[in-house]
């Protein structure tokens, strides 16, 4: 049993001093206690709060990030985002995805993400061939994920449409083909590789309603309940306007409407995005139990739109945060986008807070630490028994924090600086981040660099 002593924690019931935490050989938390002595425990070094989780991340993106900031048309948007994407994915392999993640899994960490959804999509190799073994670039996010710590939940999406109607996939989406089948035999091949290791989960990723078939759909999520009924299912749903005007020219329908006339969506589900939602919509997402996994920064580079934040909440939606394209590496200013975006549209502050809970920061950190676990069906997201010990210490010497306590520190944190706040980071029961340091962090952004040079002479 190991313990750790902080100064204070933010625990279920709110900020808490003298806290030691119990934590067990598994890294579960045994017990977390206030008013307690010192006397035996280490030493946390500083205020802690629970681990973030990242909903929606696309690794292989982080390389790209700043590619796609010049004009290509008059009428730039995710769409011709898009296909600057598609240019760059036909050289990666193997080794560029498996030193892109390390690297992306690395800087998350270190800002404070204790987990990744990894909405897995790039299974083939450049030629649209599937690789001998099936699972070979997945595997490549299992072993970033070893090799730099962070928990991951894989999702291997089925991508077998280009649009609507069951349209064909265009010649550069041939590396996303997949199958119920084939999603299915990666799910069972990940399930042994994977193990009984508590800090590695896996779900499927049906990627878009314009993605799959109806039929599709259903023997994705049936196939997968038959492995295990609580495996999350992550799917992009209404990011853009024409996406919402293409379902309706087939259906009749909205996404999100659509979805819940014809899917049995609990709380399972992570829909990305939902940036285009009507009230009904909103309200019916409210009512599910599902997460809608808001990407801010990503949302906002793409010119998505903005996500009806206030009404979601007011119904009690549930709602984590997702790095997406990976523009930003942190939760701090996805969780700041968020907001400001809010008070832009109301054109008043502090959106987030309420009369019971006035901190914003602290109500920001807490539900998307929430929707998270929930989004990754992973126990963490606070500090209490039974959950992961995912633990975020702040640097207690850090300008902004200094004179800062309780939800003062998430203020701060959120809304006066950047994730060089956070000194230690625990996934699991070990730590893994010291300092600001990740251990392996010099060979792996070497690496990076290596191979991030490679891929951009070829461009």
């Amino acid at each position: 049993m190991k313990k750790i002593f902080a100064p204070e924690a933010m625990l279920p019931d709110g900020w808490i001093r003298d806290v030691v935490v119990e934590i067990d050989d598994d890294g579960n938390i045994a017990a977390a206690r206030g008013r307690q002595n010192a006397a035996g425990a280490e030493s946390a070094g500083g205020a802690v709060i629970p681990g973030m989780a990242n909903v929606h991340s696309h690794a292989f993106q982080r390389a790209m990030a700043g590619l796609a900031e010049r004009m290509g048309s008059p009428e730039d948007s995710f769409w011709t985002w898009r296909e600057v994407m598609y240019s760059f994915l036909k050289q990666l392999g193997p080794d560029h995805v498996s030193a892109i993640a390390s690297q992306l899994y690395c800087e998350m960490l270190k800002n404070g993400y204790t987990a990744v959804a990894e909405f897995h999509y790039l299974h083939n190799a450049p030629d649209g061939k599937p690789y001998a073994n099936r699972v070979e670039m997945a595997q490549q996010h299992l072993l970033a994920a070893q090799r730099t710590g962070i928990a991951i939940t894989l999702l291997p999406s089925l991508y077998a449409y280009g649009n609507f109607g069951e349209e064909p996939l265009a010649p550069a989406q041939k590396r996303f083909a997949t199958t119920p089948l084939a999603v299915l035999g990666m799910v069972s091949a990940l399930k042994k590789q994977i193990g009984d290791n508590p800090d590695m989960r896996f779900g499927v990723a049906p990627h878009s309603l314009r993605a799959v078939s109806p039929a599709m759909l259903k023997d994705l999520v049936d196939g997968l309940s038959a492995v295990d009924r609580k495996a999350p299912i992550h799917i992009h749903l209404a990011e853009q306007i024409k996406e919402v005007n293409d379902c309706l020219t087939w259906s009749e329908q909205r996404p999100v409407e659509w979805l819940f006339s014809n899917m049995p969506v609990d709380s399972r589900w992570c829909l990305a995005h939902c940036t285009h939602i009507s009230q009904s919509e909103a309200e019916k997402l409210s009512a599910s139990g599902a997460v809608v996994g808001l990407c801010p920064t990503t949302e906002g580079n793409l010119g998505d739109g903005i996500f009806p934040f206030y009404r979601f909440r007011e119904k009690r939606g549930r709602w984590g945060i997702g790095g997406d394209s990976h523009v930003s590496q942190s939760p701090v200013e996805e969780l700041r986008w968020l907001e400001y975006v809010q008070r832009l549209v109301a054109r008043r502050r502090n959106i987030a807070a309420s009369p019971a809970q006035p901190s914003v920061g602290a109500t920001l950190w807490r539900e998307a630490a929430a929707g998270g676990a929930r989004a990754l069906a992973r126990p963490m997201g606070a500090i209490a028994p039974g959950m992961r010990a995912d633990l975020v210490v702040l640097d207690p010497e850090h300008i902004n924090l200094v004179g800062r306590n309780g939800d003062g520190l998430l203020d701060a944190l959120l809304f006066a600086g950047d994730g060089q706040m956070v000194k230690h980071v625990m996934v699991g029961g070990k730590w893994i981040v010291r300092d600001g340091r990740h251990p392996d962090e010099a060979v792996i952004a070497a690496r990076y660099r290596q191979v991030k040079k490679q891929l951009y002479s070829a461009l």
